[in-house]
């Protein structure tokens, strides 16, 4: 029979994307893992390979579609009759069966929210039904995909699936006392009808983008759900920049471009690991802060298509020289667009650092579901009183905007405190990992 690829589960909350670019026609024989679409995400725009090898038998979109999560996007032709499909391995995800391809937002939070977990799956002829992200999730926690009960749509192991299986094979922790469930967030205002600008001269409509109208949705969201709170600081980064500035040539021949977003990510790991609070999530229907023991953290970076906020793994464990080099290199991908969904999803806390553009300063939005984001404006050098003498430096503006439900006044404040000690201390920040 033939076989259905559908529009994986993208995670991160992620329902649709955009359809950029058909890298197939009806009729190639092409060989798994080969490319086979182009999508947009609100995140960016990845390249989808093909689940399985064989002959495409029928194409079910087109360029600029929008697609949801679950819905069918190639059809191949049996595989008894097309092309050999490449042999069982692990790789990116198979397609379901035909038949059973439910509402892709209704099957998943079913399937979460489901009392009992499956059986254990049958010995799979084929590869395991999985994102690649999920694979990935799978090797980092050592589990057998083949030995995960699969609940997403059509039979997919899910991240939530793989966790689990860690989970069960690991001691269960002594149960927490769950506080009382909170009063589900009220949604945001309707805006009213706007009034006819014709009436007055001539307009233009034009559509938003893909990613622009998501980051609309997401930014409306965030602001309307989160009680932002907004604290100001400055740091002193002349040494810093010292530091920066005599090093930069000795980096660069290691590979390395040294810069203050580098030192900013290093900085603000280990603060958040003497600050939990503002590592975390707010799970308002429970009642219950969700505090992430590692720290994923997100750098905004311009696009020509929009903000993307690319994400650098375990930032606390690695040394600054390899935060750099991972970010120059993460940075180019996204302005290149060849960032996949792993490099973008996952994140604990964001910097956005405008200092290129200029500025004194900005009150940024949370990256929901986060509870702080950090920014940083352009340095500038100003008359400073320093040991009773006025002296020239170099001050940073630093703007920390965090969740008030999670965290208060005092508490923002002790941690841009400890984000200004540590940069105007970078050598603090060489000898950590």
């Amino acid at each position: 029979m033939p076989r259905q690829f559908v529009l994986p589960d993208l995670g991160e909350g992620l329902t649709e994307a955009e359809i950029v670019a058909v890298l197939v026609r009806e009729g190639d024989a092409i060989q798994e893992d080969a490319p086979l679409l182009e999508v947009e995400t609100d995140k960016a725009q990845v390249q989808i390979p093909s689940p399985m090898g064989g002959r495409v038998e029928k194409i079910h979109v087109e360029p600029g579609q929008t697609v949801k999560v679950g819905a069918v996007l190639v059809t191949f032709a049996d595989v008894e009759t097309g092309t050999r499909v490449a042999s069982p391995a692990p790789g990116p995800a198979a397609a379901p069966p035909a038949a059973a391809t439910p509402p892709p937002v209704a099957a998943s939070r079913a399937a979460t929210t489901a009392p009992d977990a499956p059986a254990a799956p049958p010995s799979r002829s084929g590869p395991v039904p999985a994102t690649p992200s999920t694979r990935r999730l799978a090797r980092e926690l050592g589990v057998d995909l083949r030995a995960v009960p699969p609940t997403g749509p059509g039979g997919r192991v899910t991240d939530d699936d793989v966790r689990a299986a860690a989970r069960a094979s690991a001691p269960a922790p002594a149960a927490a006392a769950r506080p009382a469930a909170a009063t589900p967030l009220a949604p945001a205002a309707l805006a009213p009808p706007l009034p006819r600008f014709e009436q007055w001269g001539p307009v233009e409509r034009t559509p938003l983008s893909h990613l622009r109208r998501t980051i609309a949705e997401r930014m409306t969201l965030s602001a309307s759900i989160i009680p932002h709170v907004t604290h100001f600081d400055r740091a002193d980064i002349t040494d810093l920049d010292a530091l920066i500035r005599t090093n930069l040539e000795a980096a660069r021949a290691r590979g390395v471009t040294l810069t203050l977003t580098g030192f900013l990510l290093k900085a603000a790991a280990v603060a958040l690991a003497a600050h939990p609070q503002f590592n975390a999530s707010l799970d308002a229907a429970s009642g219950e802060l969700i505090l992430k023991r590692y720290h994923h953290l997100g750098v905004a970076v311009a696009t020509e298509r929009g903000l993307i906020v690319p994400v650098i793994r375990d930032v606390d464990k690695k040394p600054l020289l390899t935060v750099a080099r991972e970010l120059a290199a993460l940075a180019q991908r996204v302005r290149e667009g060849k960032a996949t969904l792993d490099d973008l999803r996952g994140g604990t806390f964001t910097i956005t650092n405008i200092g290129a553009l200029g500025g004194t300063g900005a009150i940024p939005i949370i990256n929901y579901p986060e509870v702080a984001i950090l920014a940083v404006a352009r340095a500038r050098e100003e008359a400073v009183v320093r040991g009773g003498s006025i002296v020239p430096r170099l001050i940073l503006p630093l703007t920390l905007t965090f969740d008030h439900r999670v965290a208060d006044g005092a508490d923002g404040a002790r941690l841009a405190a400890d984000l200004v000690r540590l940069l105007e201390h970078p050598d603090q920040l060489l000898l950590e990992l």
